[in-house]
């Protein structure tokens, strides 16, 4: 069968393995720096549990995205597996859902990032001064995204692999000097703190440090080689991620054990906790002697860098689903029109980058971690679906990459993969939405503006 191509010319193929993991990974693995404490204001105790849940998924999710990527190297991510798998009403659903996630993704990765560099300057970890630094982030990502992604591949490599090196040594430090299977089976009290209710909640959260997987998805239009750089990079992230997720919860809830029905993992700067840079809670907390306090700026000052490249990825996958959903009409052509001389999608750079401020300025974190769950689960079970029903469709449909794990249902090879994860996915959209009041009525008004 003939290889697929997109149908409008434009983005270049110009972006290899190590470009797409690094990218991809400054977004999904800067997420440990904001979900560990969005997580525990829910789940207490029971942190740990929920990123074992939401990372099985989350491989789930993975392997999901890389099957139908590999199909359909576009950007547009489970936008596109929706359009080949049922129609552009279904395709704009799942685009409008992966939009909303985009746009927290900016938003929060750069609310976080002043409150990482407080390490260094006090006042960037309460308001007004981290909101302003937020935008101002934003906005120069904005303007450096204009001009074009190819320029800081060679350092978000670099920047991915130094935040996993330092993520490790964490783990590992964290480890030998704090952790303590006896405290985290005192932490839990399951039913009182947490309820089942916020455990419940806790769960789409925690997949909050997982969303990023879909920005190798919107790049795959640029990649070069797509049948071998998509499935290699897809593993380099599972793997980075969750080698972290799965430990350093547990040397957090070891250092900051629950007490009284909470943590100061749990709780605000103005509180005396780290809810808003608890990855820097993690460090203050490990005892670490005469390096404590070179740690502690090193921590805080890569953490920022780091959250940076999400702001980024995040501004690119923008730019790159608007790019898609411009091309089939489902947004106006304007937004997807290419800078003359970059070649980028500049005006949705523009737009969405505007919007993604506004949404920084009420400050919210916990806010911006439930209504990131709404989108995300959305987009990622409209993702499993496709599969799905691709498998279906167009059994002979030539796939880069197949994953082991199939089940025969009618005559059809479904993916045992897509099952579980879509069922994953699809239920944590609908705790996110039922147990949590304000996440429903804003994700709600989000979808009846797109749907209008």
């Amino acid at each position: 069968m003939a290889e697929w191509r997109p149908k409008v010319a434009g983005l270049e193929r110009v972006l290899g393995t190590g470009a797409l993991f690094s990218t991809a990974y400054g977004n999904v693995g800067s997420s440990i720096y904001y979900a560990l404490g969005l997580v525990a204001v829910f789940a207490l105790g029971m942190t740990p549990v929920v990123f074992l849940i939401a990372g099985v998924i989350f491989i789930c999710t993975a392997a999901t995205y890389t099957e139908a990527t590999t199909m359909y190297p576009e950007a547009g991510g489970s936008s596109s597996f929706a359009r080949r798998a049922f129609n552009e009403f279904w395709s704009f659903f799942a685009a409008w859902g992966q939009m909303l996630n985009y746009i927290i993704t900016v938003a929060i990765s750069a609310y976080f990032l002043p409150h990482y560099l407080g390490i260094v300057w006090e006042p960037l970890m309460s308001s007004p001064a981290d909101i302003v630094v937020a935008v101002g982030v934003v906005v120069l990502l904005a303007i450096v995204n204009v001009v074009g992604v190819k320029e800081a591949a060679g350092l978000n490599v670099f920047l991915a692999v130094a935040d996993f090196v330092t993520q490790v040594a964490l783990v590992v430090l964290g480890l030998v000097l704090v952790f303590s299977p006896e405290i985290l089976v005192e932490n839990v009290d399951f039913g009182t703190s947490p309820t089942v209710a916020d455990f419940l909640i806790a769960i789409p959260v925690g997949m909050v440090a997982f969303t990023g997987i879909d920005t190798i998805s919107n790049m795959a239009e640029e990649a070069r080689d797509y049948g071998k750089t998509i499935p290699q990079s897809m593993r380099a992230v599972v793997v980075a991620v969750m080698t972290i997720s799965l430990t350093l919860p547990m040397v957090a809830l070891s250092a900051m054990p629950v007490r009284d029905g909470t943590t100061v993992l749990a709780q605000p700067e103005s509180e005396g906790g780290y809810a808003d840079n608890p990855i820097l809670g993690v460090v203050e907390n490990l005892d670490l002697g005469p390096l404590q306090g070179a740690a502690e700026v090193y921590v805080g000052l890569l953490a920022a860098t780091i959250l940076l490249v999400a702001t980024n990825a995040g501004l690119i996958g923008l730019s790159r689903l608007s790019y898609s959903m411009g091309q089939y009409r489902q947004l106006p052509s304007a937004l997807r029109k290419l800078h003359p001389r970059f070649r980028t999608p500049y005006m949705a750079i523009i737009v969405f980058g505007a919007i993604a401020c506004l949404t920084i300025l009420p400050g919210e974190a916990t806010f911006l971690g439930t209504i990131y769950a709404f989108g995300a689960m959305l987009s990622f079970t409209m993702a499993h679906a496709s599969v799905i029903a691709l498998r279906i469709k167009e059994p002979d449909r030539e796939r880069p990459y197949k994953g082991r794990g199939n089940v025969r249902i009618r005559g059809a090879e479904i993916p045992l993969y897509a099952l579980f994860g879509g069922f994953g996915t699809g239920a944590a959209f609908v705790a996110v939405s039922l147990l949590n009041l304000e996440t429903l009525i804003a994700g709600v008004i989000w979808l009846t503006l797109g749907m209008t």
